[in-house]
This record gives C-alpha cells, sequence and structure tokens, in this order.
C-alpha cells in the first residue's frame, strides 16, 4: 500500500473531493483524521472509511481559524506520533454571479482570495511546523484550471487558484531542507462534484448554452476529450502523498485531461 503506516490530516473531508481523497488514502494504509465545519458530513465518510477496514477519526475544525487548527494538530501528535500529509481540500466555492472584473466590487473580488489563500496558510504552515521536527512530511494543495489558463466571469476565483499555487512553491523552497515536500494538484472541473454542477449552472447562461452543452464544450477542449474523474485525482492526491514520489516537490500536477499542455 502506497500509504502504510503513515498520518494524514484531510481539511474539508466531508466535501466531494475531500471525501474521495480521505477514503483513497484511507484505502491506500493511512490513518486519516478527517475534519471540516460540518461534522455530519465529515462523520458520514469516516464510517464508510471504517466500514471498509480502515482507520479514522473526526474533529470540527474550521480551517479558517489558525488556533483550532493549531489545536487539532497537537492533538493529532499525540495521538498518531506525528503528522505525514496535509491535505486542504477548501475551495473558493461556487460562482453565483457572473460579472465582468471591471463591474466587479473591490470587495467580491477580493473575498474569494482571501478566504482561500488564508486557509491554505493556516493549514499548512501548521503542518510544516510539526513535520519540520520530525524532518519528513508532505503537504498537499489543490487549485484548478483558472490559476492558470484565462476564464470568463469568475472573479477573484482565478487569482485564488494562482496564489495557492505560487505559495506552494514558496513554501516549498522554505521547508525542502527540513525533508518536506508541497505539491499542487491543479484540476479541470469535475463533473461529479456538487459544486462543479452549481458553477455549471450559472456559468452556462452566461455563455449562452446550457449546462450540458457548456460541458461538452469544456470536454472538447480537452485532448482526452473529457474531463477528469474525482477516483483519478483522489488516486494521484495518494500517489503523490507516497514515498513513491519522493522526488516530487515545488510543482503543480497537471490534471487538466489535456486542456493545459506543459
Amino acid at each position: 500500500m502506497l500509504l502504510e503506516d503513515k498520518t494524514a490530516v484531510i481539511y474539508a473531508a466531508g466535501g466531494a473531493i475531500g471525501g474521495a481523497v480521505a477514503r483513497a488514502f484511507a484505502r491506500e494504509g493511512a490513518r486519516v483524521f478527517l475534519t471540516g465545519r460540518n461534522v455530519a458530513k465529515v462523520d458520514a465518510v469516516a464510517k464508510e472509511i471504517v466500514a471498509a477496514g480502515g482507520v479514522a477519526e473526526t474533529a470540527q475544525v474550521d480551517a479558517l481559524d489558525e488556533k483550532a487548527v493549531g489545536e487539532h494538530l497537537n492533538t493529532v501528535v499525540e495521538r498518531a506520533g506525528g503528522v505525514d500529509i496535509s491535505f486542504n481540500a477548501i475551495g473558493p466555492g461556487p460562482t453565483p454571479g457572473r460579472i465582468p472584473l471591471t463591474e466587479l466590487a473591490g470587495d467580491a473580488f477580493a473575498r474569494p482570495i482571501a478566504f482561500y489563500t488564508s486557509s491554505n496558510f493556516i493549514t499548512a504552515a501548521a503542518a510544516a511546523r510539526h513535520m519540520s521536527g520530525q524532518g519528513s512530511g508532505v503537504i498537499v494543495t489543490l487549485t484548478a484550471v483558472p490559476g492558470r489558463m484565462p476564464a470568463r466571469l469568475i472573479g477573484g476565483a482565478a487569482p485564488a487558484w494562482a496564489a495557492v499555487e505560487a505559495f506552494s512553491r514558496s513554501l516549498a523552497l522554505e521547508v525542502g531542507p527540513a525533508g518536506i515536500r508541497v505539491v499542487c494538484l491543479r484540476s479541470h472541473a469535475i463533473p461529479e462534484t456538487p459544486l462543479i454542477e452549481a458553477n455549471f449552472a450559472t456559468a452556462a447562461p452566461a455563455a449562452g448554452v446550457s449546462p450540458a452543452q457548456f460541458q461538452a464544450m469544456l470536454e472538447q477542449g480537452t485532448l482526452l476529450k473529457r474531463l477528469p474523474t474525482l477516483a483519478e485525482v483522489a488516486d494521484t492526491a495518494a500517489f503523490v502523498a507516497s514515498d513513491r514520489a519522493g522526488a516530487m516537490t515545488a510543482t503543480v500536477v497537471n490534471l487538466s485531461a489535456g486542456n493545459i499542455t506543459d
């Protein structure tokens, strides 16, 4: 198993991506500590993991609360002896209003940037402090295609993703000598997730098409003529968090199905 004897902390584990990654980590042998603001959703994921023979514990943690994140990590280290993997599945949220940048209010533009970057900074920095003491660890972040490619009518989401990618590289430089790796996953839209379904519902009318047609347009814009799946993203997260990806850091993993060619 890729992650046997590893301890992983996952933020927003009750969401579609967080839950999928949690299941993949547990399936690969990791002991997972799942957190989220909605503990009922987190508990549901944990029950699935335990029913499948995995080990999972849950806690209600707001990943924007620096004190709460720090206290939870202290508890994890006390219970498990350390923390090997940190994964933040929080995103900048849905885009209900499709407003051109030049017509967007300043606070509306800045809101997703502040939310997304703050959460990633708080969780990654807290994990790095613990990992430095043990001389190893992997921090995995999550972004999306508009962090690299221009996208219409998504406000501050694209700059937020780009900022997290830049932060991931800078953090990797700083913590690399302590044996800590930082890897960012950049995915295209995943139609299986409720967030993408909600975003398609607002993006499609703005583009003058139906949600199904909008999805088809995105699929045709990739080399594989399809979008990534939750399983593909989760399995990739498990690989980059494993020792088999031991030379991989300060990089962004391209999960765009060929929408971006590196």
